[in-house]
């Protein structure tokens, strides 16, 4: 697959030359502007990203395109902060994910006992009524008891429900378990066989492999696949890893195990899970997709366990960015406040995108920028003049605040947009109260500033 960037001038042909004329990722040359006046993108952007890089995917090895598994009401549901929302509230974050094309979901922990089972047996119900092309899994640990609900779920809604049988493989976690490697291969043969004689197909799951010894994840994978598993899924389990560490071992994953088990590059399904103890996990799915894994694992808003799991919300955004993939993302903003509502994970005023403060500037030099390519009436320009990431493709906006580091182009700019009459004594009086503030102000502070000032005024 060759890397592509809307709007965005690719220069890794011209060896890195900025004088060189550039090709653009999507074929077009040129931004119709307001007027009909067409500016040159080549020369409003230069992308460093993009030097001497591209992400090269040969269809031929893998079983699919980039996929994604939304983690967010498994995964995420385990974090010590994390409310389990109802089951409405659960489907309405199902249909997110199916309007938003990621392609598969982890529904729950069956081995949780009943009331799990009833949740995920509503959702497959949705599912199927509504023709979802959203595939359905369900973790289980590596004991046949959590494998059996899925025989019952799976023959009720006539649809294959992926069985996530996850196992530790790391010495660290062998020696805290007192396990030996016979006894975990003893255990992966009969929870695996148990769900290929099922027709349950199977991800085999190693927790910490990415502090795992490589002989043997290669021998549980091994085993694994020769038992039928045709998914595996690489695990930092902990948060450990660094991009590095990451190409390492998938490489290592691609190159060596999978094939000295005898099959096929594209007929394993390479699954990619990430945490966020080090802050790395969205760096270390870009790293993941770099080298060839076939899904990506992520939360909404990186909900989960300790600090969280891999945010998926911020791994598509980059890799829509990056042109990897072409799902319509505009929804992803009312997706993550769902989340933030149903399951009650933070939702910071800085976090990128989708955080409050994201688009929202009262900086003078900022915003000035920001309203000049507004009054042109050029979203496209006012959307990335002061951001590297276009807010309306994700359902949001550029909004121009009021506080003490305005200058008086927000003001002008916020008393239009809301309606008033932008006079010279208003902005000037405006422009003292706003140097006078602490922090932005909101629209209700402006307004009754506003009112009192016409109070005083008549």
């Amino acid at each position: 697959m060759e890397l592509k960037s809307v709007f965005i001038a690719d220069f890794s042909l011209n060896s890195g030359n900025p004088q060189t004329p550039a090709r653009l990722f999507d074929g077009r040359g040129t931004h119709q502007a307001a007027g009909g006046s067409r500016m040159n993108e080549r020369e409003l952007i230069y992308d460093w990203n993009i030097i001497d890089y591209e992400i090269q995917r040969d269809s031929a090895n893998h079983p699919h395109d980039v996929w994604f598994d939304d983690e967010t009401l498994r995964d995420g549901l385990q974090s010590p902060s994390a409310r389990n929302p109802t089951i409405e509230q659960k489907i309405e974050l199902i249909d997110y994910m199916e309007r938003l094309g990621i392609q598969k979901v982890d529904l729950g922990l069956p081995g949780a006992g009943p009331f799990h089972v009833s949740h995920i047996d509503a959702m497959l119900t949705h599912m199927g009524e509504n023709s979802y092309d959203l595939r359905p899994g369900c973790a289980v640990r590596t004991v046949v008891g959590d494998i059996e609900p899925l025989v019952d779920l799976q023959a009720k809604h006539e649809r294959q429900i992926q069985a996530s049988a996850f196992l530790g493989t790391s010495p660290i976690r062998q020696f805290a378990e007192g396990w030996t490697m016979e006894r975990i291969l003893s255990t992966a043969e009969k929870a695996v066989t148990f769900a290929v004689d099922n027709d349950i197909p199977v991800m085999f799951v190693t927790e910490d492999t990415t502090r795992s010894k490589p002989e043997e994840i290669k021998a549980v994978y091994t085993r694994a696949i020769e038992l039928g598993a045709d998914r595996i899924c690489v695990c930092d389990t902990c948060g450990h890893v660094t991009p590095n560490g990451v190409r390492k071992l998938l490489a290592f994953i691609q190159d060596e195990v999978i094939p000295d088990a005898g099959v096929k590059r594209r007929d394993i399904e390479v699954n990619w899970h990430g945490h966020q103890d080090r802050g790395l996990g969205v760096a270390n799915n870009l790293a993941a997709v770099e080298v060839g894994a076939d899904v990506i694992h992520g939360t909404a808003l990186g909900v989960g366990e300790r600090a969280g799991n891999a945010p998926l919300d911020q791994t598509l955004v980059n890799l829509s960015l990056m042109g990897v993939i072409e799902n319509d993302l505009t929804a992803l903003n009312e997706y993550m406040k769902k989340a933030h509502e149903y399951v009650e994970v933070a939702l910071p005023r800085n976090y990128p995108v989708f955080g409050e403060d994201a688009f929202e500037t009262g900086t003078g030099v900022h915003a000035s920028a920001v309203i000049k390519a507004m009054k042109k009436g050029d979203h496209w320009l006012a959307d990335r003049v002061y951001s590297g990431v276009p807010a309306q493709d994700y359902g949001l906006k550029q909004v121009i605040r009021i506080g003490h580091m305005s200058g008086r182009s927000n003001i002008i700019w916020w008393l239009e947009e809301n309606g008033y009459q932008a006079d010279d004594d208003l902005v000037a009086h405006m422009f003292e109260v706003a140097k006078n503030q602490r922090r932005l102000m909101d629209d209700d502070e402006v307004h009754h500033a506003i009112s009192e000032y016409n109070q005083l005024t008549d």
